[in-house]
């Protein structure tokens, strides 16, 4: 393997806490970005979403990683143009070579600091950890940390228990 710091893997599966790969980011939103309505046009609050999400799959598996799925996404609140837009994203949940990474996104008035930030979207995305010829590769198990990591961690089997479930029904309509 080469020196190229974008496909560094890990040669070991030692847990990793999910505190060790939290990021957040922080964009402030442009008349650019917004839509008919003057918000903040969704695709661009998704976009962000998946780039903090893959910062996050990048930093627990210790190399590239994709967006295999964006499992789900609400919209809660619209973001105006101006409004500082902020993610937060951790891992939920990390399995053989792939990990639901959870995202919210928080909006805050850029004239008005004192305004508290306004909870305006959460996503789930499920990244597959990938070697330099683009084949999955083995991700590091997940330690918890807080009662919230175990309750995200759970709930992150729910959901993924679902997507094999819809698959595996999807599937067997289409043989039959």
């Amino acid at each position: 393997m080469g020196d190229d710091a974008t496909v560094r893997v890990m040669s070991e599966r030692s847990p990793r806490s999910t505190s060790y790969s939290r990021v957040s980011l922080g964009i402030m939103a442009h008349s650019s970005e917004a839509n008919l309505l003057g918000n903040v046009h969704g695709g661009e609050i998704m976009k962000l979403a998946d780039s903090t999400a893959g910062a996050v799959a990048h930093r627990h598996s210790g190399g590239p990683a994709v967006t295999a799925a964006m499992d789900e996404m609400t919209f809660l609140a619209p973001v105006h143009v101006g409004d500082i837009i902020k993610t937060y994203s951790q891992v939920n949940w990390a399995g053989r070579s792939s990990m639901e990474i959870g995202v919210r996104v928080e909006a805050q008035p850029w004239g008005n600091a004192g305004d508290e930030p306004v909870h305006v979207a959460s996503a789930y995305f499920v990244f597959v950890a990938i070697d330099e010829d683009g084949h999955p590769r083995p991700v590091p198990p997940l330690e918890t940390e807080t009662p919230g990591d175990v309750r995200r961690q759970r709930e992150a089997e729910i959901r993924r228990a679902h997507r094999l479930a819809r698959k595996a029904e999807i599937d067997r309509g289409r043989e039959g």
